[in-house]
């Protein structure tokens, strides 16, 4: 179980849909984590995608950086080991990934802003099957702004519109066993950039996240479940009344140190024209506007890819 984060049990959501809310986007509220037990994500699908991940990630370095792609940011493709690094540190993250978007038909108007995803060849049922874990994603993201949506004070599907065409990105990460030289941690302090995550793979420890008192709580949850946090345009949007928590993954101790870990968020994203604008319902005289120039979110994503050396 996790330190802190009680899991809510996303069946509740059909018996019970006002305690849900209240449940899982209270979470949301005191902590900007959320913990997610009996969600709908299939089980057979993830453990086959990431089976397919693990034996690409296993390959040669050389061989792997033939689907990096420059220019894009880690957008689509590989990413390998020694380039993203956390806001304000001086070492990169010890880790590399592969992120898969959205599939756009020619002539997309956010085609500019999304670019076609790389698939590893060799391999015919790859693309299908990551394709499908990433729709399960995207739909199961979508379900739970329904509730974020009705905390708020909302109409239960305010955000489909906003994120229906968004750039979600599935990202699969590696972080491979630690040398004795090691210098930094898998993945130093941040917050998450887009509207919510949902992670796949906090049951391996390392994921700790940084509570209101300055105390890093440890998020361990039982295999299978799905932990969900709040991500910096969404706090922009509410105006910080559901904070963007930092978070971070630790490097293992002892024997652990001579294992990999894998992760799978899903980072949901507004579509890339959707001006990001403070809720009228979340501005008080108590909390005035931190943001009243709205930006839009495509702007927004690259400023902030900027900042952690991925563009």
């Amino acid at each position: 179980m996790t330190d802190a984060i009680a899991p809510v049990s996303y069946q509740l959501a059909k018996r019970d849909p006002k305690a849900f809310v209240k449940h899982f986007a209270g979470s949301f509220e005191r902590y900007g984590f959320a913990v997610v037990c009996d969600h709908e994500l299939p089980p057979a699908l993830i453990s086959g995608c990431l089976n397919r991940f693990k034996q690409f990630f296993a390959l040669p370095g050389e061989e792997k950086l033939r689907y990096r792609i420059p220019g894009i940011g880690g957008a689509r493709g590989l990413t390998p080991f020694g380039v993203e690094t956390a806001k304000g540190a001086t070492h990169y993250d010890l880790k590399e990934f592969w992120q898969i978007g959205r599939e756009l038909p020619p002539g997309h108007r956010y085609r500019s802003s999304m670019p076609d995803n790389i698939w590893i060849p060799g391999d015919p049922g790859f693309k299908r099957a990551a394709l499908d874990l990433w729709e399960s994603f995207d739909q199961m993201g979508r379900k739970l702004l329904e509730a974020i949506a009705v905390y708020l004070g909302l109409p239960q599907h305010w955000f489909d519109d906003k994120v229906g065409e968004g750039n979600s990105v599935l990202r699969v990460i590696h972080y491979p066993p630690l040398k004795e030289d090691s210098t930094g941690v898998r993945a130093g302090a941040h917050e998450d950039i887009n509207v919510i995550t949902l992670l796949l793979g906090a049951e391996e420890g390392g994921l700790e996240v940084l509570d209101r008192n300055g105390r890093w709580l440890a998020i361990n949850p039982p295999p299978g479940m799905l932990v969900c946090n709040v991500g910096d345009m969404l706090q922009r949007s509410t105006n910080h009344v559901l904070p963007s928590t930092t978070h971070r993954v630790v490097n293992p101790v002892g024997a652990r140190v001579n294992f990999p870990r894998y992760s799978m968020p899903f980072f949901l994203h507004y579509n890339s024209d959707y001006p990001i604008t403070s809720l009228p319902g979340c501005i008080t005289p108590d909390r005035p506007n931190r943001y009243p120039e709205p930006i839009l979110a495509d702007d927004y994503l690259r400023e902030r890819l900027r900042e952690i050396n991925l563009l």
